[in-house]
């Protein structure tokens, strides 16, 4: 079964969806492959998959991905495995994969595979490795052809994070974002720690730990916004985000992390917002160093340069008292330490960008 990412992404957030078998997500819009792994993350943990990430550095590791599945834990119903990297499978394996995908459709097994390339032009989609998931599986275009597509899966966004524009408000977003599928989606998170701050740490929790999450959109009471709402935010969020502190924060740029930190706390940016934004590039840094994957990690392949480079700046006798600097920041946010937030924010954001301020305590 062939779709466009329009057609299957509303269908997968439904309570249900059956997950076993092959998948094939391909497309050049990073952003789109990372919403349809947040959309069957929560089916696989709710049917007890266990999941794994494998990336295909040659054809021989197709052969990783089939003893994966071939593998079964005793705490594990079925294993989703979702694979990354273009090297095609060869004769046997699209054998094996054909086997596989006949099997799950008879329901002989339960298990999911899920895997991630870059756009496949007719001519590959004709090809012999191609059919096992066209014929047997889900075959899922991650790319946009035109606005009208761009919008609708924007406007998904936006009730998930409880919004709902005016067409006016909508043409503003669009334009103001030049038509970018990333920005747009950057602008309704902010947009969503004004308007409905409740529901927007839900959603943030969630995209954080998207392992833990189990969760399907639920309806809710939508914000409406027109375009005098979405004008005023616009304004008041035009010089810095979390987002630019976390590209300064990452780059090593100090004075600039400064620079964002005092207009942050100028403009009365949520201080929870930005400890969210600090703690989770302090925790990939550190699970970077301990040797994780990137992509297992959830970053984007544009932002893995300037992870890596944060961490050529780490030691990990100082990440290691980083966890301890959080929960100051927390203890202080929450009134619990007598100590400004704002100041602890600063040295949290410098000490991650390489510059400590004071000794730990």
């Amino acid at each position: 079964m062939q779709n466009t990412f329009i057609q299957a992404y509303p269908k997968l957030l439904q309570p249900s969806v059956a997950v076993a078998g092959l998948w094939l997500a391909h497309g050049d819009e990073p952003l789109l492959s990372q919403w349809l792994i947040d959309a069957l993350r929560p089916h696989w943990r709710a049917q007890n998959y266990a999941i794994k990430r494998i990336e295909l550095i040659s054809v021989k590791s197709w052969q990783e991905v089939l003893s994966e599945l071939g593998s079964q834990s005793l705490f594990d119903d079925a294993s989703a495995v979702i694979v990354t990297g273009n090297h095609k499978p060869d004769k046997a394996v699209i054998a094996e994969l054909e086997r596989f995908a006949v099997e799950a459709q008879t329901g002989a097994h339960s298990h999911s595979v899920l895997w991630l390339t870059p756009k496949q032009d007719k001519r590959s989609q004709s090809s012999k490795w191609f059919a096992p998931f066209a014929q047997y599986g889900n075959v899922i275009d991650c790319n946009l052809y035109n606005e009208q597509q761009r919008q609708q899966l924007l406007q998904i966004q936006a009730q998930k994070f409880g919004l709902r524009l005016s067409q006016e408000a909508w043409q503003l977003l669009m334009s103001h974002t030049e038509h970018h599928l990333l920005s747009a989606y950057q602008t309704l998170w902010r947009l969503s720690y004004l308007f409905a701050p409740q529901l927007a740490v839900s959603n943030s929790n969630n995209h954080e730990d998207n392992d833990q999450s189990n969760n399907f959109t639920q309806p809710v009471n939508n914000v409406a916004l027109d375009i005098k709402d979405l004008q005023a935010a616009l304004v008041s969020d035009a010089q810095f985000s979390v987002f630019d502190l976390s590209d300064a924060m990452l780059a090593g740029n100090s004075t600039q992390v400064a620079k964002i930190m005092f207009q942050l706390k100028a403009t009365d940016e949520p201080t929870t917002l930005v400890l969210w934004a600090i703690s989770k590039d302090m925790r990939q840094i550190i699970q970077l160093m301990d040797g994780q994957d990137p992509q297992a990690l959830g970053i984007w392949r544009s932002k893995q340069g300037l992870y890596q480079q944060a961490c050529r700046r780490q030691s990990k006798e100082r990440t290691a008292e980083w966890p301890a600097l959080l929960y100051r920041c927390d203890q202080a946010i929450k009134g619990l330490i007598r100590q400004p937030a704002w100041e602890l924010l600063l040295q949290a954001a410098l000490e991650l960008a390489g510059k400590r301020l004071f000794a730990m305590r």
